[in-house]
């Protein structure tokens, strides 16, 4: 993974010292509210319901156990004991006093980690693929093209007030385990002719106004990548709505003037761009690759995995997949226990991941956007062991893709934009099926809330989504169905009115009920809801 050298640890001691004086201001009065925000919030810090919150970023979810272990520190010192995991591969402490913030800062510093940019008019944190650099289906690792981006990225000065934030996705397969169509740019590495470079699709997002992101360019090389992003923002920050914060975001441009007329000004601005010398040499790229070099793996021949333990083999099934190194598993850990707080883990239990990275993992984890956490290189003669310190942790829930590892977002419960409580509900959803029986049967069916309209919990992007809104002062929610996030990208359709927090748990089981009933062999909830469309689901839901 990548490690700093002097300018990146000078850059952000010097962040932390700027920002300890701007608390400083804040706190003696020389700053109003109104003045202190936006600074903030370029170092992460949002006031929300009951105290602020601070959003640390993981670059690309990607993380060694001594990083992880100042996660389980600032936990355990400064917030209420836990930390929470979230969909842009980011953690969040939601108990956090402001005159303590700068030291959290200075802490985070000291192991190579900060909470810039992770809000505001900005270029947000890089999200990747979770199984980056282990997966078997990518043409190349893609960390060392994100960790370029937010080299690129990081205090630029023309993007760091851009009318609304930004968010990147980087891929390597054709899978997509990155939701990366519905970021505003999304980046797939490919190759043609020999040589590595990327798709680059454009205008996706959620929020109030989902959309799928356009194919911009079918192919860019390594040695244009970096203009071609540049000239892509350019267009947006030259057009891009700053009277209307509904209508700021990339989407509403491209969907304004049309994918081919941002693509014809983004073509004409990146010939301009092209003479600038902004790309850097192709041994800086090869530079930054060298720090995410294949593990020294093992190659002494792997035993047969020993399912004997039902629960174990069931855990295998569920949570652990195919490696590209023989001999290797990439394992997920839940953070979805039947009853928990999706996404949430604490201080106990970061520590413990973190020691188990460091036994079983070469010393790396990784966040994914479904709130879960990755032990990516893990040798499969160590797999019973490491279950069975994690199942003696409460983290060895099999539930991966199952009804019951629900992306949701804090919701009411902590959020000021809220209109709806988002946890209680998932844990109402997930105890409802909690029966891994039931759960497998159903097979893969990705459920996601949110508590508001903005969708911090992906609910357009669910085979089952939800929101929940305010009406006339009760929670109501709202039921959405078809969604998708993955290579088969797809938004979901609200069903009709909405319930109250018993009642769409009703609706969910009316729902996966007729599921089981209609479904072919081998079919998912998704495969069967586009087989026979959206009236058949409504018809249970409503009668």
């Amino acid at each position: 993974m990548y490690k700093y050298d002097e300018y990146d640890q000078s850059m952000v001691d010097q962040r932390v010292d700027e920002f300890r004086d701007q608390v400083r201001r804040r706190l003696s009065g020389e700053l109003t509210e109104d003045q202190f925000k936006p600074l903030r919030l370029m170092n992460g810090l949002y006031l929300q319901l009951h105290a602020y919150m601070l959003r640390v970023a993981i670059p690309y979810g990607t993380l060694d156990g001594r990083q992880m272990r100042m996660l389980g520190h600032i936990a355990r010192k400064y917030d209420r004991g836990y930390g929470h995991f979230t969909t842009r591969q980011n953690l969040q402490f939601n108990w956090i006093k402001l005159d303590e913030t700068p030291d959290i800062l200075a802490e985070l510093a000291t192991v190579e980690m900060h909470a810039i940019q992770t809000s505001g008019n900005c270029i947000r944190n890089i999200s990747s693929d979770q199984f980056a650099g282990a997966a078997a289906d990518e043409v190349a690792d893609p960390r060392p093209w994100a960790e370029l981006i937010r080299q690129w990225s990081t205090f630029h000065p023309e993007f760091t007030y851009l009318p609304r934030k930004f968010k990147f996705a980087v891929i390597a397969s054709d899978e997509d385990r990155a939701a990366m169509r519905l970021h505003d740019i999304g980046i797939q590495l490919t190759t043609r002719d020999g040589e590595l470079g990327a798709k680059i699709f454009v205008g996706g997002g959620m929020g109030r106004t989902p959309m799928i992101s356009h194919e911009i360019k079918d192919f860019v090389g390594s040695d244009d990548l970096m203009s071609y992003l540049e000239a892509c923002l350019r267009v947006y920050n030259r057009y891009g709505r700053r009277d209307n914060i509904y209508k700021a975001r990339i989407k509403i441009l491209l969907h304004e003037i049309g994918p081919d007329e941002y693509r014809r000004q983004v073509e004409e601005e990146f010939v301009a761009v092209k003479t600038l010398g902004l790309d850097p040499p192709r041994a800086e790229l090869d530079r930054i690759t060298a720090f995410f070099g294949a593990p020294d793996f093992d190659t002494i021949p792997a035993p047969a995995i020993d399912r004997s333990d039902p629960d174990f083999a069931v855990w295998i099934d569920q949570n652990v997949k195919t490696h590209k190194q023989d001999g290797y598993a990439i394992v997920t850990i839940s953070l979805k226990p039947v009853g928990g707080i999706p996404g949430d883990a604490s201080a106990d239990q970061i520590d413990l991941m973190a020691e188990l990275a460091e036994r079983y993992s070469f010393d790396e984890l990784r966040v994914s956007h479904a709130q879960n956490i990755v032990l990516p290189h893990v040798r499969t003669r160590d797999l019973y062991d490491l279950w069975t310190a994690l199942a003696a942790a409460g983290l060895a829930e099999p539930n991966l893709d199952l009804i019951s590892d629900i992306i949701a977002c804090p919701g009411l419960d902590y959020c000021s934009l809220a209109n709806a409580r988002s946890i209680p509900l998932a844990q109402k959803i997930a105890t409802r099926f909690g029966s891994l029986e039931r759960q497998r049967d159903l097979g893969e069916l990705k459920l996601k809330i949110s508590g508001c309209i903005n969708a911090c919990g992906h609910h357009h992007a669910g085979h089952i989504g939800i929101l929940g809104v305010d009406k006339k002062g009760t929670e109501n929610y709202q039921l959405s169905l078809g969604g998708s996030g993955a290579e088969d990208v797809s938004l979901a359709k609200i069903t009709g009115p909405g319930f109250s927090e018993d009642g769409v748990v009703d609706a969910i089981e009316r729902v996966t009920d007729r599921y089981i009933q209609i479904r072919e062999p081998g079919e998912r909830f998704l495969d069967t809801y586009r087989r026979v469309g959206f009236e058949t689901f409504k018809e249970a839901i409503y009668g």
